[in-house]
């Protein structure tokens, strides 16, 4: 799936989706949801048409991959008989102003049976066919928080998925000295923050600190998901070969308009990245004041 990567980060998407559907008809279609491979490396959506059909959406990857290709829902339901998202937990709060008829918390060991047509969420542009681009940011609400004007929400940790999206927290502390500050991780830090215990272990609490934020800082983790979908200024963190829906080339991104991305310029140089943000911030809170 090496070109269908780089068609869909190239903004080619007619062509990912011609491999996507040349892959799928490639397939032995007894491989579908295969139970005996771990959820993330399964396949669900056969080709058939989404139109007219009861679909199930199951959401199989991160809660960041959720938070991304939810803004598909809308038109899915829009095109569907009737939708139904299965979705992880922690995010079905997030999910039921999107258009699914049911939203399910997703229990590994009891997923629902099948529907007419089953798909998983990041299957869904090739099965609408439909560039990110099109949707409108913030696809997603929250009740914001109470933090002082112009606080800046910072997420340094990437979970274990890729240790290398990871930043050193310390690399933050001249950030904090300068401008208020919390952390959008779970855990206590030493940085010198407004919530030095850490972020709370809970997504509605999280997304609403994001929803207040007058900038968020984030490597590549769900907070930086959460962030553009919830349309907050997002400077974007990456390493120096990021993942496939992230161009290290580029300064935007079609999947989130209020996002800036900052990518290494050789592996592993994360104070590059530092310094230049650091050089930016000035500018862009004088211009987010002036809005």
């Amino acid at each position: 799936m090496q070109s269908w990567a780089q068609a869909m980060r190239n903004g080619r998407y007619a062509d990912a989706w011609a491999i996507e559907a040349a892959t799928i008809a490639g397939r032995d279609p007894a491989t579908r949801d295969d139970p005996a491979l771990p959820y993330h490396l399964r396949w669900v959506w056969d080709g058939r048409p989404v139109d007219g059909c009861d679909v199930l959406v199951r959401c199989y990857h991160g809660l960041g991959d959720t938070i991304q290709f939810a803004r598909y829902l809308p038109l899915l339901a829009r095109r569907a008989r009737s939708v139904t998202l299965e979705v992880q937990p922690s995010l079905v709060g997030l999910m039921t102003t999107l258009g699914a008829g049911q939203v399910v918390a997703f229990d590994p060991a009891r997923p629902l049976p099948p529907a007419e047509c089953d798909i998983e969420i990041t299957e869904m542009p090739g099965a609408l066919q439909v560039a990110p681009d099109a949707f409108a940011v913030p696809y997603l609400t929250a009740g914001p928080a109470a933090l002082p004007p112009g606080t800046i929400g910072l997420c340094y940790a990437a979970g274990e998925w890729d240790a290398a999206r990871a930043l050193p927290a310390d690399l933050l502390a001249p950030m904090c000295a300068r401008y208020p500050c919390v952390t959008l991780v779970a855990e206590p830090t030493d940085l010198a923050v407004l919530n030095p215990a850490g972020c709370p272990h809970d997504m509605a609490a999280t997304a609403a600190l994001v929803a207040e934020c007058a900038l968020v800082i984030s490597v590549d983790t769900m907070i930086a998901h959460l962030a553009g979908a919830l349309g907050r200024p997002l400077a974007l963190l990456l390493k120096a070969q990021p993942d496939w829906r992230w161009d290290p080339e580029r300064r935007d991104t079609p999947w989130y308009p209020t996002a800036r991305l900052y990518a290494q310029p050789h592996a592993g140089d994360w104070p590059s990245v530092i310094a230049a943000l650091m050089h930016d911030l000035p500018n862009s809170i004088a211009q987010r004041r002036a809005a």
